[in-house]
């Protein structure tokens, strides 16, 4: 329901989709947030937020889905760089945010093309992020 990540509050989630269901994502969502943390803290990663997409199949069973702790739907920041009101150093698709608020765009379709370099640097913080989280490499 509602448009592509549409921020809206719990209430407003509650209003949506009724308090069992929120209530049932809520849990899920912390307690997958909270091991996923608890896992990258133990190699020197700050999961710093992320976003868990979740469905109804037909049958009304609910589904996590889509990307899932990625460096794409969460900013991973090193923690042996991280300072308390800084904008620290990250694994995760914030450079290429950083480009964009650069760019003349209102933020709407087209978006502006990425410069080779920009997807190049982009590619290989989040292969050091998998790197730093899993300890392998893309061959």
């Amino acid at each position: 329901m509602g448009h592509h990540d549409e921020n809206i509050t719990y209430d407003e989630m509650e209003r949506r989709i009724g308090t069992e269901l929120s209530a049932t994502i809520k849990r899920i969502s912390i307690q997958l947030y909270k091991e996923a943390a608890e896992y990258a803290a133990t190699r020197g990663i700050i999961i710093a937020d992320t976003k868990f997409e979740f469905g109804l199949d037909n049958k009304g069973e609910l589904y996590l889905m889509d990307e899932v702790l990625t460096a794409d739907s969460s900013r991973f920041w090193p923690a042996d760089d991280y300072q308390v009101g800084t904008n620290p150093s990250s694994f995760d698709k914030q450079f290429v945010r950083d480009w964009l608020e650069t760019q003349p765009w209102k933020k709407e379709p087209p978006a502006p093309k990425l410069p080779d370099d920009v997807i190049a640097k982009t590619s290989e913080k989040y292969q050091e992020a998998l790197q730093c989280l899993t300890g392998k490499t893309l061959d």
